[in-house]
Formats: structure tokens, C-alpha cells, sequence
């Protein structure tokens, strides 16, 4: 096995005896990569974030923005990274730093690197394009093809985002001799099989699907894995060490795609951010769910996968996929089982999956419902953790609630299917009526407490306020499918 490295910035750096737990933060500063920089230690301020080059739908590469904070260095053995000081010196600025500085988008300057690193890989993204008239720009999109987005990840106490926008909003095309442009016309580097060793823990990235379950059957104490949204959390706030890690996010085998006639199969290591591009629309409550989620830095590691291995009763892919009557596929060493998401959690943070599997892929069936929305209450319209969410997947037919599928996230110690309103629902007139019986039905669903985030009775009347927004949203079932609107 070759020695594990890292290319950084162009320079194959050693990452023999690195500790399973030490996070690409941490080890980039301790190089005297020190543009990088720690805020929250949690994924919320993006002054970590970095450039990781990916394999890309559009290019063969295409550069991703990920918080450094998070990710275990371990986890970029054979990879290639590029921080801020790969971008630009003071000499010679890159085009990002240089807007950025003419037009005020740095004052203390310490998210300043952060945000040079996420609005470099926008700067980069394949046929983002520019635009002299201004055609198709909206608030959240500049004349240039400029998505905020890219920046919904990094904030900023000082400069109130306006210059930070205006030098988003002035970015050009990449030069033709710019050296990162170029290198999204050739592939990443692969990824290689890895394993290190230090202070008694262990970190494995097995080589394929076959080599993971074998390990997870010998191990049944081993920690998966994935984007490290939510181990990174745990290791950073909470000190957690596991003794034996094992990555599964870059195994083929864990990151298909494809639509068939009477399914959609996503690949558990998909992250969002790549499920969202490939899905493109074609599945409308996650069409509205994916800008809802975190930020974009954190959708770019973040894996479906892992937001349904964590069982996090507030986790918000859950909802929309118990309204789309998702089934997961769980892969062992002695073959797959697919259940049914409604069917997968068992109580707080724990689920059917037994010791020695993990999830393969999320299977949603076709043809969608007619009516489908994602509702999502939090205290920021994005970079927040949910309150309550909502999923709908509503068939009308001739002005008949055939089918209603309604997921929950927030109300119980689990994701839940709200199945009294959903009864309530079928058979019944899709009118306001209707609607105002089955609202008081819902608000009564799950069994809300009071936190931090939003009382119990907050909760409650969300819920019931939730379908009533629905109708209003849809009081007609003259609507076409996401399939229809494509044909």
C-alpha cells in the first residue's frame, strides 16, 4: 500500500501517523496553512472552508467547497486540495481576492479567507457564465451567473454582506491560462484504500463495497463515516474518539444514480449537492428541501445516507422521503434488504439496521404525487436546524384526495408519517373544508416538547398552519407532475 499523502496547493504532503480524529482544519494549520481558520468548530461559519478537486457532472473535475473544520485529514489521503494560499499571494491576487479587497469585502478579515475559498469554487463551477444584460439575474443571482448559494455557508460579523455580494456579483470568466480552470479538464486524483494508525485508533477506507462489509462484521463497533457533518460535530464539541473509523463516502458501489420507469435509486454517498444536480428538478419536494438544508458548504460533504444513519429525529431529509414512501436499501455481507423509511426508525437515534450493515442507496417510487411540498420552520430562512418540517405528496384526482402521504421531522423522538391527518385526507374533497378539519387533526400529530428551538404548542399550531399553507399553495389539482412538466 502506498504511503498515505495529500496534494496541498500542488505539494505531495506525508499523512503517515496522522490520528483518525485530527480534522483537515487542525492539520492544514499545523503545516502553516494558517488562512484557514476556525470560527465554530461545527460546520455554521465557513472561515475553514477550502477547494477539495471532485469528480464533476459538467467537467471532469470540478473543484468543491467543504469545511475543513469537519472532515478528518485521514479522509483526503491521495485527494487534492487547494487552501487560500493556493489561490493568490499579495503580489499576485487571485481574481476573487482582488474583488474582494477593491470592493470592501474584507474589514477584520478573518471569514475573509472563507469566503475567498467558496466564492472561488463558484467562480470556477462549469458554465456558470456571464452576462453583460443582467438576463435571468434575481436576489439571490447575479448578472454574472453568480449563485449565493455558494456563499449561504460562510458568514460575517463586520461587512453587513453588501460588498461581499457586489464582489460575488463582479467576477468575470476564469483567464484562459488560469491554472485551477484548466485542471477541471482532467480528472481528480483516485481515491486511493487507506489505512492509518495513531494513539490506538484506526482509520480504514476500504476499496470497495465487499472490503467495508467484511470490515463492519469483524468491527461491528465501527464508526461510518461519510461527508463528516455530523462525526465532525461530535469530535470537535463533544471530544468523541472512535477506536476504529471506517470511510465509506467515495465507494462506487454507495454513490449510484439512476431513474428508471417505476423508480428512482440515489446511492447512500451521494452528497446533497450532487443528488441535487442530478435529480435537477425532477423531484419537486426535494427540489424545495435542498436549498433548505444547512448551507451549501455543508451539502457539498453532507450525504443522504448519513442523514438517515444518524436518526436524528430533526433531521430534514427524512420528512420529504417518508412523503415519497421511500424504501432504504441495507447491504450486509450476506446480501441487501430494502425497508421501508416509515418502517426503519425505531426510537431516538436508533433504527432496524443491525450490526454489520449499512445504508446501500434510497429508493423512491414512481410515478410522484400530484401535490408535493416541503415546508421547513427555523429560526434563519437557511444555515439552520429545523424546528419542525414537513413533507407533503398529495393524489387528486377529480377533485378527490386519492393518496396522502405526510412525513414529520421535529414533533417525536423519531421522523414520522402523520397518519390520522393522512386518513383524514383520503377520500375526502381537496377543498378548504377538508383542509380545516384535517388541520385540526394534524396539529395534533406527534408528541412536540419544548426546547430551545420552539415550544410544544409552537409546534402543534406550525403543524396544523403547515397544511392549511399547502392548500393555499395548491387549491386546485390543475398542477402537472414534475414528469409532465418535462415530457
Amino acid at each position: 500500500m502506498v504511503s498515505p499523502a495529500i496534494n496541498v496547493n500542488g505539494r505531495v504532503l506525508d499523512l503517515d501517523g496522522v490520528a483518525p480524529h485530527l480534522t483537515a482544519l487542525d492539520w492544514l494549520r499545523a503545516q502553516g496553512f494558517t488562512g484557514c481558520k476556525e470560527g465554530c468548530a461545527e460546520g455554521e461559519c465557513g472561515a475553514c472552508s477550502i477547494l477539495v478537486a471532485r469528480p464533476g457532472l459538467q467537467s471532469a473535475t470540478e473543484w468543491t467547497a467543504l469545511n475543513a473544520c469537519l472532515v478528518p485529514i485521514a479522509g483526503f489521503d491521495g485527494q487534492e486540495v487547494v487552501t487560500v494560499e493556493g489561490l493568490g499571494t499579495s503580489n499576485a491576487l487571485h481574481p476573487v481576492q482582488r474583488e474582494m479587497a477593491v470592493r470592501g469585502g474584507s474589514q477584520c478579515g478573518y471569514c475573509t479567507p472563507g469566503f475567498v475559498c467558496s466564492m472561488a469554487v463558484e467562480y470556477y463551477r462549469p458554465n456558470r457564465g456571464t452576462s453583460s444584460s443582467g438576463a435571468g439575474s434575481d436576489h439571490e443571482h447575479g448578472p454574472n451567473g453568480f449563485d449565493l448559494h455558494a456563499l449561504s455557508g460562510n458568514l460575517c460579523r463586520c461587512t453587513g454582506y453588501r460588498p461581499i455580494r457586489d464582489a460575488a456579483y463582479a467576477l468575470g470568466d476564469p483567464d484562459p491560462d488560469d491554472a485551477l480552470a484548466a485542471r477541471c479538464g482532467s480528472p481528480p486524483p483516485a481515491v486511493p484504500s487507506t489505512r492509518l494508525s495513531a494513539d490506538g485508533a484506526e482509520f480504514v477506507r476500504p476499496a470497495d463495497l465487499a472490503e467495508a462489509l467484511a470490515l463492519l462484521e469483524q468491527r461491528p463497533d465501527a464508526t461510518l463515516v461519510a461527508g463528516s457533518t455530523d462525526w465532525g460535530v461530535e469530535v470537535n464539541l463533544r471530544g468523541s474518539r472512535a477506536a476504529f473509523v471506517v470511510a465509506v463516502d467515495r465507494l462506487p458501489e454507495l454513490r449510484g444514480f439512476s431513474v428508471g420507469a417505476d423508480t428512482i435509486e440515489i446511492g447512500a454517498a451521494l452528497s446533497l449537492t450532487e443528488i441535487e444536480r442530478r435529480l435537477d428538478g425532477r423531484v419537486p419536494v426535494l427540489a424545495e428541501l435542498f436549498p433548505q438544508f444547512a448551507s451549501r458548504l455543508i451539502r457539498n460533504g453532507a450525504t443522504i445516507g448519513g442523514n438517515l444513519g444518524t436518526g436524528s429525529p430533526i433531521g430534514d431529509t427524512p420528512p420529504a422521503l417518508l412523503a415519497l414512501d421511500a424504501t432504504v436499501i441495507l447491504a450486509s455481507a450476506s446480501g441487501d434488504r430494502e425497508v421501508p423509511l416509515a418502517d426503519y426508525f425505531t426510537g431516538y437515534r436508533t433504527s432496524v439496521m443491525e450490526p454489520g450493515e449499512l445504508i446501500r442507496a434510497v429508493r423512491i417510487p414512481l410515478p410522484l404525487a400530484r401535490i408535493a411540498a416541503f415546508h421547513k420552520i427555523a429560526k434563519r430562512r437557511f444555515d439552520d436546524i429545523s424546528s419542525l418540517a414537513v413533507g407533503f405528496a398529495l393524489d387528486v384526482e377529480e377533485g378527490v384526495v386519492r393518496r396522502a402521504r405526510i412525513g414529520l421531522g421535529g414533533v417525536a423522538a423519531t421522523p414520522i408519517r402523520a397518519r390520522a391527518t393522512e386518513e383524514a385526507l383520503t377520500g375526502e374533497p381537496w377543498n378548504e373544508a377538508t383542509v380545516r378539519g384535517a388541520a385540526e387533526v394534524m396539529a395534533g400529530e406527534g408528541t412536540p416538547i419544548d426546547d430551545h428551538r420552539a415550544s410544544a404548542a409552537f409546534r402543534s399550531a406550525m403543524l396544523g398552519q403547515a397544511l392549511r399553507k399547502l392548500y393555499a399553495q395548491y387549491p386546485t389539482t390543475e398542477h402537472p407532475t414534475a414528469q409532465e412538466a418535462r415530457a
